[in-house]
């Protein structure tokens, strides 16, 4: 496993010029798996987070002027990534509502070869993917990637209590989900 600077560390080497870039490709290669799986819960197809992650990317090498690193450098790129993706399912008008969701989703799931498991595991994927992409995005933080509340509100700008309401209904959602396709 590759030993990266921390984060403190990145901060200073991205204020200086002469290391910018160099500190830039370490960041890249510490946040990029971490960032792609964030964004491909939300997005779903591995081409459009592939694109949405390497937009986070530009943003984030635009904006390194005006990180004054009150945040961590995870949490600014995180939101970083949470906003591109929500901003790119707002151009491409995605929210899976077709006319057959479920069908939809469903072909997503057993079509894309990232995506494995068991029959149980497929259903719970399918459940997720039904989700508004907000539900979607809380839901994964809180279940796969196992945050705190207060990391996600960080992350996502919003309240604790907010992303408990969000949550609570994603896993109702959830739980409606494999009462009915039983």
């Amino acid at each position: 496993m590759a030993q990266y600077p921390s984060d403190k560390d990145l901060v200073i080497m991205l204020k200086d010029p002469a290391m910018r870039r160099k500190a830039f490709e370490q960041m890249v290669a510490k946040y990029s798996s971490r960032l792609y799986w964030q964004i491909r819960h939300v997005v779903v197809y591995h081409d459009d987070a592939d694109d949405v992650l390497q937009n986070t990317f530009l943003k984030a090498w635009g904006g390194l002027d005006t990180f004054r690193g009150e945040a961590m450098l995870s949490t600014w790129l995180y939101r970083i990534a949470a906003n591109e993706s929500f901003a790119f399912l707002q151009r491409k008008n995605d929210t899976l509502s077709l006319d057959d969701p479920e069908a939809a989703v469903g072909g997503m799931v057993d079509n894309d070869p990232y995506f494995d498991g068991d029959e149980a595991d497929n259903k719970l994927k399918r459940a997720v993917l039904a989700l508004p992409p907000r539900q979607r995005m809380v839901f994964s933080m809180k279940y796969y990637d196992g945050l705190k509340y207060e990391e996600m509100a960080r992350r996502l700008e919003t309240s604790e209590g907010s992303l408990k309401a969000s949550y609570h209904i994603a896993v109702k959602k959830i739980e409606e989900f494999f009462r009915d396709n039983d």
